[in-house]
């Protein structure tokens, strides 16, 4: 029996090693594991034969790329050091349907730490908060405000727990005991920035932190872009407070728009760089004008 066959046994099995061994986003890995399932998928994989939906060069290419680090026997060793942590994968009640949304570019699986029930909960509940690592004075302020709003009117607060904005939009969460809802472009058991292990291990344990990439794997910029369309699709909205003309938040509201999701933007300070990017948003109409958790 081929090797990574007999580690997909089911389909959450298969799930959990092709988010081991899989490119997050990937619509060639994502269209065929929708109409094939993980196991069988796992299976053509390692075979030799045909790839529904790809010539020779395609399935060449395509096997390459999923194959090139799939060594069996590190790959068992990686399974069963990652079964201390909650996975979750589509058939699973937790498992929130809004990622969906993004077709053949979903997540395999989700790994988890905390409430997973914050999943469960019907999408206008969460609300992304996201923009500059370099907050200025006034976007942590506006942050907090905002989010307090929010908070006390029962939403669930999702952001990438980076330095900046995403901090204190959790922190804004944590202090009015509302929900929050980490995503880490990191395994959840490799906190990142390591300046916030105390803050996302307090996410942990009174809300939820998630990532598609399996634990002890690293962040890395792509990873980091990957993680904009996760960031999106949980939430009915996405809310810029500061971004930079080059912000990283930029494209997770570039992804909130595409999946028809509402977009905002607080504006800023026409001298502050911080702000450019808000402001270009709300100039192009491309995002809603936020004030406050009232907007």
């Amino acid at each position: 029996m081929p090797a990574l066959t007999a580690l997909a046994r089911d389909d959450r099995s298969a799930r959990v090693l092709l988010s081991m061994i899989g490119t997050p986003a990937d619509v060639a890995t994502g269209k065929l594991l929708t109409e094939v399932g993980a196991a069988e998928l796992i299976s053509i994989a390692e075979g030799d034969g045909t790839v529904p939906g790809m010539d020779r060069v395609e399935a060449a290419v395509w096997r390459d790329r999923l194959l090139s680090a799939a060594t069996p026997d590190r790959l068992a060793e990686r399974i069963v050091e990652a079964s201390k942590f909650r996975v979750i994968i589509p058939s699973d009640p937790d498992w929130p349907t809004s990622l969906n949304d993004l077709g053949h570019r979903a997540p395999y699986a989700l790994w988890a730490k905390g409430r997973t029930e914050l999943l469960a909960e019907p999408l206008p509940q969460r609300i992304t908060v996201t923009g500059a690592r370099a907050a200025t004075s006034y976007g942590a302020h506006v942050t907090d405000e905002l989010c307090g709003d929010l908070a006390q009117s029962g939403r669930t607060l999702v952001a990438g727990a980076a330095y900046g904005i995403e901090a204190s939009a959790h922190r804004a969460a944590l202090i009015r005991d509302a929900n929050t809802i980490a995503v880490l472009a990191s395994g959840v058991d490799r906190p990142y920035p390591a300046g916030h292990t105390d803050l996302i291990d307090r996410i942990a344990r009174e809300g939820l932190v998630l990532s598609e990439v399996p634990p002890s794997v690293a962040p890395t910029r792509q990873r980091f872009i990957d993680r904009s369309r996760i960031l999106a699709a949980l939430s009915s909205a996405t809310i810029i407070v500061e971004a930079g003309s080059r912000s990283g938040s930029l494209h997770t509201a570039t992804e909130a728009a595409q999946l028809g999701r509402l977009v905002g933007a607080v504006p800023g300070p026409v001298t502050s760089a911080a702000s450019t990017g808000t402001n270009l948003l709300l100039q192009s109409g491309h995002a809603l004008v936020i004030t406050d958790g009232a907007d």
